[in-house]
């Protein structure tokens, strides 16, 4: 039977679920999600024998505002615009959502870490650059074919490098006709290979099947990947 020991509440909208750990002073990971709770994932992670950690959900994001560093136009054309929230997102998560969730789990952090899949990945590493409150970050097929993104990690100084860094993609991810998101293979690879050669602790891992294959438990590996 799975403790799931999970805390709602709600700041400026978005829908936050924190999964306790019972332990002290036990790691705080938190990931941003494109829909529902987040326990399918908590879920998974106890099964993996990952029961050392505190796991904050942020739910009800608006995903292409809130997860996106700038503008770019849709990569599809009945889809709407990627309109640039990411600074103002990060800093309700820094100055609001985090205080209230350290209020309410046990102890201090071992370590805190950020956690993403598709554009939330791609918003865990933009965060390395806004702020040094991450001392680990997950990507999981991460929306890393985002215009320039590659070009202002390599230009720009990171706030905190983390002790780790893991991305991970699906192999079949890169074979589509979008010319924009057949540059994601060969973009993870790019930056993952930055990240190591400057001296962080980089796990890159290829996993089977597209970009909506395994969420969850991709998820969860990844979250896994940097306890």
């Amino acid at each position: 039977m799975i403790d799931l020991n999970k805390e709602k509440f709600n700041m400026h909208n978005k829908e936050i679920t924190l999964y306790k750990s019972s332990d002290i002073n036990a790691p705080l990971i938190v990931f941003n999600t494109f829909e529902g709770d987040g326990e399918g994932i908590y879920k998974e992670l106890q099964n993996m024998g990952c029961t050392f950690l505190n796991l904050l959900v942020v739910g009800n994001i608006d995903w292409n505002h809130d997860m996106s560093p700038w503008y770019m136009p849709s990569i599809y054309s009945k889809e709407k615009s990627f309109s640039g929230g990411a600074d103002e997102y990060l800093r309700l998560l820094i100055e609001e959502i985090l205080p209230k969730t350290k209020e309410l789990i046990e102890g201090e952090p071992k370590f805190t870490g950020i956690a993403g899949y598709s554009l939330a990945g791609l918003f865990a590493v933009y965060a390395m650059y806004k702020t040094d409150v991450f001392d680990r970050v997950a990507c999981m097929s991460g929306s890393l074919w985002f215009s320039d993104f590659i070009e202002y990690c390599k230009r720009n100084e990171y706030k905190r490098l983390p002790d780790k860094i893991y991305f991970s993609l699906g192999d079949k991810e890169a074979n589509t006709r979008n010319p924009i998101l057949k540059t994601v293979q060969d973009k993870t690879i790019e930056l993952s290979e930055y990240f190591k050669n400057i001296g962080s602790e980089v796990i890159f891992e290829l996993n089977a099947g597209n970009h909506f294959t395994d969420v969850i438990l991709r998820s969860a590996k990844g979250i896994k990947a940097i306890l």
